[in-house]
């Protein structure tokens, strides 16, 4: 059940990468203008840096200190928070030695940005057999685990403060979450216990119109809760905190023409508020260099931007930072249409999503009654041109586009509250208002 109450931090979102961008400082460093105006425009606080590159292939660099220099030094233009940074596990022989090798990172790492680092984590999807079958000592969940303790221990050794996500586990097998999270909740060295969820699981073959259709699906919220009853529900009740460190719909990549439109924005949208709302503490939407189901990839000319999940990442952060406010639908048309509600010093910030699309799609006319007269409010919308839920291009925010060039301008419009105090507005099918009260 959600929380009400439940605090949603200013780095709720962010995105994760694999550690392969790290090597020769060319995609993260405090030059690159396009990535650092692209995150303060989508307000990406978090940055998790790790996946299957982390480890796999074996061959792949392990970044040094002049590497990590210029990914403290991005974050810190680009106004991240907090990173997670993500140490090599897997290792093919013992001479390998990289709980020595980790050690000396993190000790470098904890030296020279602390006051920015969230937590390190140790490998990637423990669970992936064919990441692991390459490890000379992993076989199972308790050669695992014994492994990553040696490595664990062996940078508290280095950095006594230190804390760790872990343990990065696909979603398929959700047994090495929880007994990763009952295994160490005793240990004191847990920031968080983290999973990857990717929603429509693979996702090969799907066309794109059931894509879409999925994406915007009530099963869809139906897989969130039925994770959160076996995952996240346990490792909450071992008194641990809970996040994504990857997250997306699917993660073969996407669905070509289904991901990367408006879709993608709804979908993003909702995910967001659904798990804020269930506890989770941060969600980073996984961007693989490049793929259909990115939040920012390269234009046709090379030039970053965000795609249409940005414009649902944004529209979380101008609404969805502060506590969760309880909120009832009342809805006798059955329409596709989901609500959540958030308060923060500046207001009551109400998000409403209308996930009808197509030929029969009908637009709601909403009227929101809070437990107070709104002596003022305002909206902000997020729309696709013509209602196109297959629209890639033309996708606004408060009337304006978010570029890598220039801060976004998006503007909110004025509402009247009605003579009792409610607010009264039309949400168009396929789109998404952000109303704020005071």
């Amino acid at each position: 059940m959600p929380h009400p109450g439940a605090t949603i931090s200013a780095d709720f979102v962010g995105l994760s990468f694999g550690t392969k961008t790290l090597p020769g400082g060319r995609f993260f460093n405090a030059t690159n203008a396009q990535l650092i105006t692209l995150f303060r425009n989508l307000g990406l606080r978090h940055l998790r840096l790790g996946g299957t590159t982390v480890e796999s292939p074996p061959s792949t660099p392990i970044p040094g200190e002049a590497d990590i220099d210029n990914l403290f030094a991005f974050a810190k233009a680009a106004g991240v928070n907090k990173l997670i940074y993500s140490l090599r596990l897997l290792e093919t022989n013992p001479a390998c030695n990289y709980a020595a090798t980790n050690a000396a990172i993190a000790k470098y790492i904890w030296e020279h940005y602390r006051e920015s680092l969230d937590s390190f984590a140790i490998g990637n999807e423990p669970d992936v057999k064919r990441v692991f079958d390459q490890d000379y000592t992993i076989t199972d969940f308790a050669s695992y685990l014994q492994k990553w303790q040696r490595f664990a221990a062996a940078i508290t050794n280095a950095v006594p403060e230190a804390k760790f996500a872990g343990p990065d586990a696909g979603s398929a097998n959700v047994f090495w979450t929880t007994h990763f999270a009952e295994a160490e909740k005793g240990s004191g060295i847990i920031s968080a216990i983290t999973e990857h969820f990717y929603v429509g699981g693979k996702g090969k073959g799907v066309e794109p119109s059931q894509g879409i259709d999925d994406m915007l699906s009530p099963k869809w919220i139906e897989a969130d809760a039925d994770l959160y009853k076996k995952v996240t529900a346990p490792v909450l009740a071992d008194g641990l905190p809970f996040e994504f460190t990857e997250a997306n719909d699917h993660y073969s990549g996407g669905v070509q023409d289904a991901s990367d439109t408006f879709a993608g924005a709804l979908w993003a949208l909702d995910f967001l508020h659904w798990w804020a709302a269930h506890d989770a503490r941060a969600v980073d939407f996984h961007n693989t260099q490049w793929v259909v189901n990115d939040v920012i990839t390269p234009d046709a000319e090379r030039r970053l931007t965000t795609t249409s999940k940005g414009y649902g990442i944004k529209a979380f952060d101008l609404g969805g930072h502060g506590n969760v406010v309880p909120l009832v639908i009342s809805d006798a048309t059955g329409l596709n249409l989901t609500a959540y509600a958030v308060r923060n010093v500046d207001g009551l910030f109400v998000t409403i999503i209308n996930k009808e699309h197509g030929a029969t799609a009908r637009q709601a006319d909403v009227t929101i009654v809070s437990d107070g007269p709104a002596q003022s409010a305002e909206a902000i919308f997020l729309i696709a041109p013509n209602g196109d839920v297959t629209a890639k291009s033309g996708i606004t925010l408060g009337g304006a586009g978010i570029t890598s060039d220039a801060p976004w301008v998006g503007h909110w419009k004025p509402l009247t509250p009605n003579k009792t105090g409610g607010i009264v507005l039309s949400v168009p099918a396929t789109s998404a208002a952000i109303v704020k009260l005071r």
